[in-house]
């Protein structure tokens, strides 16, 4: 599967499109990591455990996005558009959505 924020694949004429496809992954924070992401922003390094989580999210929703548009029977996913933002009480989840079109090429 073909995941693109471009509107074409170069050399492959969209034949069909199918639809608008979504994905999305919510994970919660761990305490112990939030404060330790803390005390690591505090002293000016990065965190590594936020980055991990992020990473595993936008894996996720990938994925998600990618299964839904299969199920279409789509060859690509194009104009794929990601949003982050934190939910929750005080900002405690973080939520990860993909979005785009599903197309067959030629």
């Amino acid at each position: 599967m073909i995941l693109t924020t471009t509107p074409e694949v170069t050399g492959r004429p969209i034949t069909q499109y199918l639809g608008i496809v979504t994905g999305e992954a919510i994970l919660g924070a761990n305490l112990f990591k939030d404060l330790f992401a803390g005390i690591r922003d505090i002293v000016g390094g990065r965190s590594g455990a936020y980055e991990k989580e992020l990473r595993r999210a936008r894996e996720i929703a990938f994925q998600e996005l990618a299964s839904q548009a299969q199920q279409m029977g789509a060859d690509a996913v194009l104009g794929v558009d990601i949003d982050y933002e934190t939910v929750g009480q005080g900002g405690s989840m973080l939520m990860v959505t993909a979005s785009g079109t599903a197309v067959k090429l030629g």
